[in-house]
């Protein structure tokens, strides 16, 4: 059977229309859900991604299906999946998953994207070039996505990227964009809070009043 519809006959047998409701107003009615909550739709597919693990193959046409279908947990599974295969993601393969970045946009499927991308930075230098530059790109997402990228390194956190990305970001007025800045230096703050302190000394004329909230939240 075809891997795409192998896994939507199994949603489609645990859909639950009132957790579906539910999760679709959480999201603001953008999207459409089967209605599993996290823990069950990941147990539904498990064992298939831990045989896709094996094949050492990034399936692309299949996780183009499932990207493309109407309902989010199809793109919760596309993440899973990806962040399941890290070990065998290039940089090469970073124009695929733009694809996926670029469509069906919020904060759930972006902050997931953050760690992928994140994760191929850690082996390929040319990964903070490119993070530069999409720091400037005109999609506050792909901006986000940017700003967070290195969320979790602790002391592998190249500070001087991270501040000319925030810098790239100063004076903006999208919550999502403000709300990163002061995310990704309160994640940092944990591992050298001196420097996220003079950080926010040097810049607080241009920093909004929420990334300083957040950034010092640990300080």
């Amino acid at each position: 059977m075809d891997k795409y519809r192998f896994i939507k006959d199994k949603f489609e047998k645990i859909s639950d229309r009132d957790k579906a409701d539910s999760m679709a107003k959480y999201m603001r009615n953008r999207f459409q859900f089967y209605g599993i909550p996290s823990p069950k739709r990941r147990e539904t597919y498990k064992e298939f991604i831990r045989e896709e693990k094996k094949n050492k193959t990034t399936d692309w046409d299949f996780l183009d299906k499932c990207y493309g279908d109407e309902h989010r947990e199809f793109q919760y599974l596309v993440l899973d999946y990806l962040i399941a295969m890290n070990k065998e993601l290039k940089f090469e393969d970073i124009p695929r998953i733009n694809k996926y970045i670029k469509v069906k946009q919020w904060w759930d499927t972006i902050d997931f994207f953050n760690k992928i991308i994140g994760n191929i930075g850690l082996r390929d230098r040319r990964v903070d070039s490119l993070m530069l530059e999409w720091s400037e790109d005109e999609d506050f997402w792909v901006r986000r996505l940017a700003i967070n990228h290195q969320l979790g390194r602790k002391e592998k956190t190249k500070t001087a990227l991270l501040e000319e990305i925030i810098t790239n970001n100063f004076g903006s007025d999208e919550f999502f964009i403000n709300k990163a800045i002061g995310w990704s230096l309160r994640d940092y703050s944990k591992v050298n809070p001196e420097w996220v302190r003079v950080f926010i000394n040097k810049y607080s004329d241009e920093m909004s009043n929420l990334s300083i909230r957040e950034a010092s939240k640990y300080l």
